[in-house]
């Protein structure tokens, strides 16, 4: 039995009648859950019992139905589909190579083509199997090009894209001070994408918001996604039918020094954190994201919009339902 098999058999503790924070459904579209800080392991050193199975827990008591786990390179989305593997029908991977990891292709010990096949491989059969619903983290960052360069960045976004179209996989994108580049790219390919895609982690322009929802893609939001007065404004113009929420834990958290924070006054409280030096069985870890915090995310996002949160659930819910199916049917 897998731990997430054993962690819903007995299931989340019922909601109580009248309380509509439980009624509540969400899919984090972005979460990092092959990170070993959800193992209790910080900086290559064990700092506390492995607690993932309690990730996964505390993710179902606050309602979240479907978890995107994020692959950022070959090993990475190895990694991501296992666990969806050993979580069916919770957990679903994303495969492909990230941008700041784009120089693996050229430092690949038999050639960029070789890499690129395994992770064509990869992606091809973790879809055929139910696994994988993603292609991505692809994209582009030119905030950190000392990590992989300029042009290593654009030849295998490129190339990756060339691959997402071949396979029929939506695409998980990654846009970061490269907007012109990246749209670019993305509108020579999208046409022969129906589902289109998602910019995660969104922390963009109105302007290039608004471009993103032009060529047919949703926008991931998170704790990053409203940091300042500029991110609030751009969050309360994302149209709802182009709207995804996520945590991308175990970083973006929403912090009391966030413009986000005056907009959580309904939110529900989140289960206590301590730091990981004084974990015990049941907590947060400060500091390390996790799905569980999502209701915050939805709650700030609801208050920013001025609409109720239900109206963002449902919306939010029924976007990355049609986009990635994760084994649901839109009603």
């Amino acid at each position: 039995m897998s731990q997430n098999a054993s962690a819903s058999a007995s299931g989340p503790a019922p909601a109580e009648e009248g309380d509509s924070s439980q009624k509540l459904r969400y899919v984090d579209i972005g979460i990092n859950l092959g990170d070993p800080v959800f193992r209790g392991k910080y900086h290559g050193k064990q700092s506390h019992q492995d607690d993932f199975t309690d990730v996964l827990q505390r993710a179902l008591d606050a309602g979240c139905k479907k978890l995107m786990v994020t692959g950022s390179d070959l090993k990475e989305s190895r990694h991501a589909v296992e666990i969806a593997k050993q979580h069916p029908g919770l957990c679903y991977a994303t495969v492909g190579v990230h941008p700041c990891s784009a120089k693996h292709f050229d430092s690949h010990r038999d050639g960029p083509a070789a890499l690129l096949a395994a992770i064509g491989d990869l992606a091809r059969s973790s879809k055929a199997a139910g696994h994988t619903v993603a292609f991505g983290e692809i994209g582009l960052d030119y905030d950190r090009l000392f990590l992989t360069p300029k042009d290593q960045q654009l030849k295998y976004f490129e190339a990756q894209l060339d691959l997402a179209v071949d396979i029929q996989l939506p695409l998980f994108l990654h846009s970061r001070a490269a907007s012109e580049d990246f749209e670019r790219l993305l509108a020579a390919k999208l046409p022969q994408l129906p589902k289109k895609g998602l910019v995660h982690s969104f922390t963009g322009t109105a302007e290039e918001m608004k471009r993103m929802v032009e060529l047919g893609l949703d926008v991931g939001v998170n704790g990053c996604s409203m940091k300042t007065e500029e991110n609030v404004e751009v969050v309360r113009q994302i149209p709802l039918e182009h709207l995804q929420i996520e945590t991308d834990g175990p970083w973006c958290e929403m912090r009391p020094s966030h413009a986000s924070a005056k907009f959580l006054q309904d939110a529900p409280p989140l289960p206590k954190a301590v730091k990981k030096e004084r974990w015990t069985q049941g907590v947060m870890i400060k500091g390390r994201n996790e799905p569980a915090t999502i209701p915050h995310v939805a709650y700030a996002i609801a208050r920013i919009k001025d609409i109720s949160v239900e109206e963002v659930c449902e919306a939010a819910w029924r976007n990355s339902i049609k986009m990635f199916g994760l084994g649901e049917k839109i009603e």
